[in-house]
């Protein structure tokens, strides 16, 4: 008799650790949509539609933006620009996605940057508002968006 009841204490431990251990882990999170696009204008370097993809893991997550209506003014080499994206947060406050992770782009080609960082609680509704590229730490680009994000915002 003893042995079942060590058997069914080991099983009944066994198995509170296992639903510890689970209600321990991190959930996964998803954003939804995982693509957006928008218009936008950065006056003399161009102006329509960019794409906004976003990704989440727990609190971080990262935004990459790409347009080929918005083109390089110059050869920049790659990790030269760093980038601010500001987005509406929950429609009252802001929040913004940093970064200087940008790859290479010749003169004339599509902008390019990211992925962006940031952090996000469970619930937040995100929309690009503007983004701002500063090149070698000397050249400003400024782009307002022109539209609301299409099929809507980011909800984390």
């Amino acid at each position: 008799m003893r042995r079942i009841k060590l058997g069914i204490s080991t099983a009944m431990g066994a198995a509170a650790l296992a639903a510890g251990a689970l209600a321990l882990a991190p959930t996964a999170t998803a954003v939804t949509p995982t693509t957006a696009t928008l218009t936008a204008d950065c006056g003399t370097f161009g102006s329509g539609l960019a794409t906004l993809t976003a990704t989440q893991s727990g609190t971080s997550a990262t935004i990459t933006l790409s347009s080929s209506a918005i083109t390089s003014p110059i050869d920049v080499a790659a990790g030269s620009v760093s980038s601010t994206l500001t987005l509406s947060k929950n429609g009252s406050g802001t929040t913004t996605f940093t970064g200087n992770s940008s790859p290479a782009l010749p003169a004339g080609s599509a902008v390019s940057t990211g992925p962006l960082k940031g952090t996000v609680a469970a619930g937040d509704v995100l929309e690009a508002t503007s983004l701002k590229l500063v090149i070698f730490g000397l050249i400003t680009v400024n782009c307002t968006a022109t539209s609301a994000q299409s099929p809507g915002p980011f909800t984390f």
